[in-house]
């Protein structure tokens, strides 16, 4: 349990909410719903003990999170498998095109059973394009083809080649993987906010950083801290190693205008509780993990707070 010298590692989340809410920069944005938001924040979270930084001042759908990341692994960029794993954090993409450029009034639940049901329209409205795991196990490459002329070459596995890096070179400084592809970010449903992972060995332990260029604190945050988290003790226990810090930076850390209650609401509620993170067993290789491997001890969060999501 937290103590006087020991403070329960949610309180620097909860003082970054605040700050941001308080003193941020009010500012248009993208998605037209505006923000407050404030430049280059740093958090640091010990993942000893099996500790994981998952958020108790609100229910977190952990295993939401974690089906995410997998799916990421998999370099999948279509929602169709989320969907059947009734993961719904990805759709209002695809169908907001959906929308704009076929003018339906459809709902969500009768696109993501057109999704399941059709493989057609699966493929051409369930696509994200070139996201997240794309990038990270299938970055493409290009090599001469005479005249002038290029030809796809073998994609790089990024995440493959870290674990390798980090079991043959622990002392390296390029022990990372990044999703920001600049020739193919007009392709992507959304370019990637959590975009550059780095680590580092010492001591036996693995500690990560994760880099956003951009953090809604409201929604994206508690996904985006466990993910890492999680990302972070499967590469430690696949390159038998122990856990060590998770890092967490942002560039732009915002909180949209309209997430006023749940700020408010959040910040009136003191962290409870201790949730550890267990993974079951070692699985052949990185990509081997299945959503049964992790279970969560320890959590006893206050309520959901229900949230609109900026699109």
């Amino acid at each position: 349990m937290p103590s006087e010298s020991m403070p329960h590692f949610e309180y620097q989340y909860l003082s970054l909410l605040r700050e941001v809410w308080e003193h941020g920069d009010e500012r248009h944005d993208r998605t037209g719903v505006g923000t407050r938001s404030l430049f280059g924040p740093v958090m640091r979270f010990s993942l000893a003990d099996d500790a994981v930084p998952l958020l108790t001042t609100k229910r977190v759908a952990w295993k939401t999170a974690a089906r995410e990341m997998l799916w990421f692994l998999t370099g999948d960029t279509n929602i169709r498998e989320l969907v059947r794993q009734k993961v719904h954090i990805w759709t209002d993409w695809p169908l907001d095109r959906y929308r704009r450029e076929t003018g339906e009034k459809i709902d969500r639940d009768a696109f993501e059973a057109r999704v399941l049901d059709d493989d057609a329209f699966a493929e051409r409205w369930g696509d994200l394009g070139p996201v997240y795991g794309k990038q990270w196990v299938g970055w493409d490459t290009y090599e001469p083809a005479g005249e002038g002329l290029f030809r796809r070459g073998t994609p790089i596995n990024q995440i493959a080649r870290l674990v390798d890096d980090i079991r043959r070179n622990p002392t390296s400084r390029r022990l990372l993987f990044t999703g920001w592809n600049v020739a193919e970010l007009d392709g992507m449903a959304l370019p990637p906010c959590h975009m550059t992972y780095q680590y580092h060995v010492a001591g036996g332990r693995l500690s990560g950083i994760l880099w956003q260029r951009s953090c809604d604190l409201g929604l994206g945050f508690a996904f985006n801290a466990f993910s890492a988290a999680m990302l972070l003790r499967m590469l430690a226990q696949q390159c038998d190693l122990e856990p060590g810090e998770l890092v967490w930076s942002a560039g732009d850390a915002h909180v949209y205008l309209n997430h006023e209650h749940l700020v408010h609401e959040q910040l009136a509620r003191a962290p409870r509780g201790q949730p550890v993170l267990r993974i079951t067993r070692k699985p052949a290789s990185i990509f081997d993990y299945r959503i049964e491997d992790f279970e969560v001890t320890g959590y006893d969060p206050h309520p959901h707070i229900a949230a609109p999501v900026a699109v």
